[in-house]
């Protein structure tokens, strides 16, 4: 019998209530022994890293789970890490032999959710819902929406905690 290939997980991150369900989620719900998770970070065009510029909008390589529990996670990559969503990332790649990674991107969380998919080779991406009502969704526009009816690979929006 062939051994199942490894399947790539994305997360939408942004450590949020909602992204932080969607992490819970992906670990009681999804993920399976030798699977890869991979935490897909998206920044505002105009966030301050002064290394960003080796990136360019494609962002670092893929960085490790441990180097980014780093305390200069922040500095080095312009993200503040939530040590809760980390340690459970942590206890999930020691338990099942898991990889986890991180991978930040510069720009439209919509639009760059859609191009992680593809760059990433992601075989589903799961992302938090902040809940916005329908008025708001329509001036703010919804990420998740928009990746759900864009990305080329199956999404699953996780609602977030309600208030």
């Amino acid at each position: 019998m062939a051994s199942e290939k490894q399947r790539t997980i994305g997360v939408a991150m942004d450590y949020s209530p909602s992204s932080k369900a969607a992490t819970k989620w992906v670990v009681r719900n999804l993920v399976k022994a030798g699977d890869r998770i991979i935490l897909i970070h998206v920044l505002p065009k105009g966030a301050d890293a002064s290394h960003k510029g080796l990136w360019k909008s494609a962002g670092p390589p893929l960085i490790p789970l441990l180097e980014f529990m780093e305390m200069n996670a922040q500095a080095r990559y312009g993200v503040n890490p939530d040590k809760e969503v980390l340690e459970i990332l942590q206890a999930e790649s020691k338990s099942k032999q898991v990889e986890v990674l991180a991978k930040i991107y510069w720009g439209d969380a919509r639009e760059k959710l859609c191009e992680a998919v593809d760059d990433l080779k992601v075989d589903n991406v799961v992302l938090g819902c902040r809940g916005l009502g329908p008025l708001k969704r329509a001036l703010l526009g919804s990420v998740s929406n928009y990746v759900v009816n864009n990305a080329t690979c199956p999404v699953t929006v996780v609602r977030g905690p309600t208030a």
